[in-house]
């Protein structure tokens, strides 16, 4: 076994975000940047020596010609197996699943979710522990603090592996499993939901769907188990070839980037149900003929109704939601008498929650939902989840959304994106934001009164550790509230997220526009933090 010991010097901007790193594509195929990262992983871990890594990704530019690199390397530092997706592919949720199923000693995923992916667009890489979720902030702060004083890496010399071929391969003393990137999580999902009972549904020739997959990894997946699985009609997965530029489009499943979707359940013979999913399968989208799902409200009726699906027959344990998601499942949990805990950003949050039975269902307002089935969150899960909802009620989307407002009360929700801001004006936006916040409560704007202005922070109810300074609320009297942040999803310059909520227990005026029901707010929001004036921009460049 040939295998060389490469000097290397640090980089210094290998520290993860909230989901990994994140780069361009030509960041990442700089000599030495992706292997000395990947060396930061290893170097950061202990006693993994014969122990067995997942690797695949979203198949995005920069893939395939990475996991070659990353076997090679796992060989070179002592893995003894690694299970890889055929042709590079698992969405983030079966890899989540396939760690678990496993007992893997954790995973390495390479996406940059739902940013766009090409020769000169984005690319990312994380780790996942061995629970299959994505690495807590004391591994990440490992990682960064291992790729500040790396001076080599160690890597195999071998042939590259047939990714395309599933079956068993030999790299150095390591064993290379290709295996389907989709049995075993069609498998989990039909152990979860009523399979017979959808099927149903879809053969039913009076129900019509649509997916989108949006040239991203969760084609195979959809046409699997939609088309062939559950007898949706040939076609009824859109875009299903996963694509390294996800066919030139913006793999985020939202109003904007998903229009083609849009312009189909909101046109003339509308379907029934649509839905889509993201560059590496873990955010969903939910529309009715006619009728947008806000992800937070999806949320809240997956709990209310989650009974009617096998794999939740007997009733969660608890739910859990990101600070910015709108409190419309904290009145579900209320009514359920279960507990609803309020984290920070970013999945790994969830973790230690479902670790300890405290939760089962949680999400984020950035279409992400998911439940302890694995330790990701999962688009297409919440698809199935909302086709068995659909298929056991008899009524349609917007009956079900309708009748859950009347239940428990609308929270009008809405955010508001300012992509790809200059970092200067957006820190100086923040920074001003959060040296007003001892001056605000009590103070009135139009017909809203702030209650408390804080930046918001978490001690973790099952290990303890602290998470500070994870976004501006302005909560005012009546139970509204305005939040700020800045992403760190993106790659390029910043985004400003601004979260809008107000809360409507009258039924006879729960049926507007959400951005007319806000209006008042919004203006409050830029009242406050100046946002024209700072960042140049008169408009958001998404509104959900």
């Amino acid at each position: 076994m040939n295998i060389h010991t490469i000097a290397t010097q640090p980089f210094l901007d290998q520290k993860p975000g909230t989901s990994g790193l994140r780069k361009k594509v030509p960041v990442f195929q700089q000599r030495h940047y992706l292997e000395n990262f990947v060396q930061a992983i290893f170097n950061s871990l202990e006693d993994f020596t014969g122990q067995t890594l997942v690797v695949g990704g979203d198949g995005r530019f920069y893939n395939r010609q990475a996991i070659q690199i990353i076997l090679k390397m796992a060989a070179a530092n002592g893995f003894g197996r690694v299970l890889v997706g055929q042709g590079g592919i698992l969405s983030t949720p079966a890899a989540s699943c396939i760690i678990r199923k496993n007992n893997a000693f954790g995973g390495i995923i390479l996406s940059a979710s739902h940013n766009p992916g090409g020769p000169t667009e984005d690319f990312g890489i994380k780790y996942n522990t061995g629970n299959g979720g994505p690495a807590p902030e004391k591994v990440t702060d490992a990682i960064f603090a291992a790729s500040t004083s790396l001076t080599s890496y160690c890597i195999l010399e071998a042939p590259d592996v047939d990714l395309d071929q599933i079956g068993s391969f030999s790299l150095g003393s390591m064993t290379v499993d290709v295996i389907d990137a989709v049995a075993d999580y069609g498998e989990l999902m039909e152990s979860l939901f009523d399979f017979p009972k959808i099927r149903q549904l879809l053969s039913s020739g009076n129900f019509r769907m649509v997916m989108d997959s949006l040239h991203a990894v969760t084609g195979p997946y959809a046409t699997a188990i939609f088309e062939q699985r559950l007898g949706a009609a040939p076609g009824t997965v859109q875009n299903g070839i996963p694509l390294e530029d996800f066919g030139g489009g913006h793999p985020d499943p939202n109003l904007v980037y998903a229009h083609d979707l849009v312009e189909v359940l909101f046109g003339d013979n509308a379907p029934d149900f649509g839905a889509a999913s993201d560059g590496d399968g873990d955010r969903n989208m939910i529309l009715g003929c006619r009728f947008f799902v806000n992800p937070s409200d999806s949320l809240a009726i997956l709990a209310a109704n989650a009974t009617l699906a096998p794999g939740y027959k007997n009733g969660i344990a608890g739910v859990a939601r990101s600070m910015p998601t709108s409190e419309a499942v904290d009145r579900v949990a209320a009514k359920l008498g279960i507990d609803c805990y309020e984290t920070p950003t970013g999945w790994k949050f969830f973790g230690n929650l479902m670790d300890a039975g405290r939760v089962t269902l949680c999400g984020e307002e950035s279409f992400g939902t998911g439940s302890d089935h694995v330790r990701e969150k999962d688009g297409l899960w919440a698809v199935l989840f909302w086709l068995n909802i659909l298929a056991e009620r008899g009524e349609s989307v917007e009956a079900i959304v309708t009748e859950h407002w009347r239940t428990y009360g609308r929270n009008y929700y809405s955010r508001h994106d300012y992509e790809g801001v200059d970092s200067d004006r957006a820190n100086t936006l923040m920074d001003q934001l959060q040296a007003q916040l001892p001056s605000l409560k009590g103070q009135t704007f139009g017909s809203y009164t702030v209650g408390y202005a804080d930046n918001f922070s978490y001690t973790d109810p099952i290990d303890g550790s602290v998470s500070q300074n994870q976004g501006v609320r302005i909560g005012f009297t009546d139970g509204s509230r305005i939040v700020f942040r800045l992403s760190g999803t993106g790659t390029q310059g910043a985004t400003l997220r601004i979260y809008l909520e107000s809360y409507e227990p009258d039924a006879a005026k729960q049926g507007l526009d959400p951005q007319v029901a806000l209006g008042e707010m919004i203006e409050i929001a830029d009242t406050i933090a100046q946002i024209q004036a700072l960042t140049g921009r008169d408009q958001p460049t998404v509104i959900t």
